[in-house]
């Protein structure tokens, strides 16, 4: 099935039907009916996946499609242009001009957190650029892969863009196989075969790959609205998002009013008992579930620590004192548990990061000078000031990492 899907999007490519401004306009169109017309069933499939919160769903993934979508169709014919380059006096009366071609056929390799946004998003890019894609959602949202499944034939071009469902097995054979541009959201164990595969082939790749996003709070700043936006963005989606702040570093005479602040924030986002929010999802799987609590363990739990393996559920988890070495900090966590690294002055907490792999992103809580070093300082994939994650919806900003978190971008 993997060979003859690839097989039949490379003649539908070769055919030259993709190339036109006018077709490509045509399938953005249609993935755009899918997105809207489809709704419903999308968001009923990841309450089923992740027990994610309705509103939820269209704010963090839908939207996002929505606004490339349309931001494509409204400059594919410029895109597509011819892009005039400087002339030499030996070349003064030649036309001189760089023209963008489609690469081919593509591969797309999905994520489970973000099942939609993480596989569409990229095929926008690929439809917009004149290539046909090999899509391949993450079986471990079985229910969103069994749906895109279902419904791309039904609104897209299928021999051009065919959807490859199935676990390790099928995504090992995908990978034997010549594609002239590999796009992987994940983790980077398995970024690492991904690029091996796609080097056998000499294939080009963008991974967007995870790691540990710090998030400084310096003691002079709004350390109420700090928590707040922290508290958002590290427990939407019950933690599972790759730019969510990793870990807090603070100074000691503030780490009590930090806990209590968000404590008081979970509060009123979850209610007594965040079991029973409709706001609140659970672990995508019983294997992340016991991983998570095994970085737990050896840990000061200051708010939270609660769970129930029968419904992958941990309740959004503060701890306190956690010390650098901890396990806790040797990987990102990506679920509901948020561990406080208390550090001195400003030059330890830069020190602190420096001597770390670079962020995909760094979250700084302040209002003074110290913004600048941190930026001046630091290197990562994003910054934000007084902020976490909205960097990810500006569309003018290119969106990745450095280094072990590659650039995302659309091809």
């Amino acid at each position: 099935i993997e060979l003859q899907s690839v097989d039949g999007a490379r003649r539908a490519f070769n055919s030259g039907r993709s190339r036109p401004l006018q077709y490509r306009k045509q399938q953005l169109s249609a993935l755009l009916r899918l997105i809207r017309e489809r709704q419903a069933e999308i968001v009923s499939a990841l309450k089923r996946d992740i027990s994610r919160s309705e509103f939820d769903t269209p704010i963090f993934e839908l939207i996002g499609i929505e606004n490339d979508i349309k931001l494509a169709e409204r400059n594919l014919a410029d895109w597509m242009a011819p892009q005039p380059v400087k002339k030499t006096l030996l070349t003064i009366t030649d036309d001189v001009y760089i023209k963008a071609e489609p690469l081919g056929v593509v591969l797309i390799i999905g994520a489970w957190n973000y099942p939609w946004s993480l596989t569409l998003r990229p095929l926008v890019g690929a439809i917009a650029a004149g290539n046909a894609a090999v899509v391949k959602p993450s079986e471990v949202s079985k229910s969103s892969a069994s749906l895109l499944k279902e419904l791309l034939p039904q609104y897209l071009d299928t021999e051009m863009y065919p959807v490859v469902t199935g676990g390790v097995p099928e995504t090992q054979e995908l990978l034997k196989q010549r594609f002239d541009h590999i796009f992987y959201t994940g983790n980077s164990t398995v970024g690492k075969l991904v690029m091996e595969a796609a080097a056998r082939h000499l294939a080009p790749v963008t991974l967007e790959l995870g790691g540990k996003s710090p998030c400084y709070i310096d003691k002079d700043c709004d350390i109420a609205v700090a928590c707040r936006r922290i508290t958002w963005g590290k427990f939407a989606n019950c933690g599972q998002t790759c730019i969510a702040p990793d870990y807090i570093l603070c100074h000691p005479n503030i780490q009590h009013r930090v806990i209590e602040e968000i404590r008081q924030t979970l509060l009123e986002f979850y209610g007594e008992d965040p079991k029973t929010s409709p706001d609140y999802g659970r672990i995508i799987n019983q294997h992340h579930f016991d991983r998570l609590l095994a970085l737990i363990e050896g840990c000061t739990v200051a708010v939270g620590g609660e769970s129930d393996k029968s419904q992958c559920y941990i309740t959004p988890t503060i701890l306190k004192d956690v010390l650098p070495h901890a396990r806790i900090m040797q990987e990102e966590i990506f679920g509901p548990v948020l561990p406080i690294v208390t550090a001195g002055d400003v030059n330890e907490v830069i020190r602190f990061i420096n001597e770390r792999p670079k962020p995909l992103a760094l979250y700084v809580f302040s209002s003074n000078k110290k913004v600048l070093r941190m930026l001046n300082e630091t290197t990562s994939g994003g910054v934000l000031v007084n902020d976490v994650m909205v960097h990810y919806t500006i569309n003018a900003l290119p969106f990745g990492g450095v280094g072990r978190q590659s650039p995302l971008k659309l091809p």
